[in-house]
């Protein structure tokens, strides 16, 4: 098996964290693949100081993906802290942020909106076209 090459950081609300469990469920096989490693806070262990956990798996990320919601858009922590870390990666080439739109809701003025978002058109993955689709 090849050595990892990308590694992932989810960044999002806990209030999405089923739709967190079902994208990462689709990236299985890229997992299994060894082409991707993912990471998010629910894999801090007992004792683990989470702070430097979050920032450590941040500032180490390939690709982090920012999963957009209205709840992920309220975090103080979301906002604040790893999308600000996200953006600054991104402009000095250090990781790729991809926003994946997870519900409705305005982030026209997020400092991320001239990124290229999924899926496509950035229709929200909870949206009646989703949930239509077969």
């Amino acid at each position: 098996m090849p050595e990892v090459s990308l590694k992932l950081f989810f960044s999002y609300s806990h209030k999405d964290e089923t739709l967190r469990d079902e994208l990462a469920k689709h990236l299985t096989i890229l997992e299994r693949q060894s082409v991707i490693s993912s990471w998010h806070d629910r894999k801090i262990l007992p004792g683990e100081e989470w702070d430097h956990q979050i920032n450590d798996n941040l500032n180490t990320a390939d690709i982090i993906l920012l999963l957009i919601s209205s709840d992920f858009l309220f975090s103080k922590y979301c906002w604040d802290v790893e999308v600000k870390k996200a953006i600054e990666r991104h402009h000095a080439g250090e990781a790729c942020v991809i926003p994946v739109i997870l519900r409705s809701v305005d982030w026209s003025g997020a400092t991320f909106a001239k990124l290229q978002a999924l899926p496509k058109n950035a229709e929200p993955v909870v949206s009646r076209n989703w949930h239509n689709a077969r």
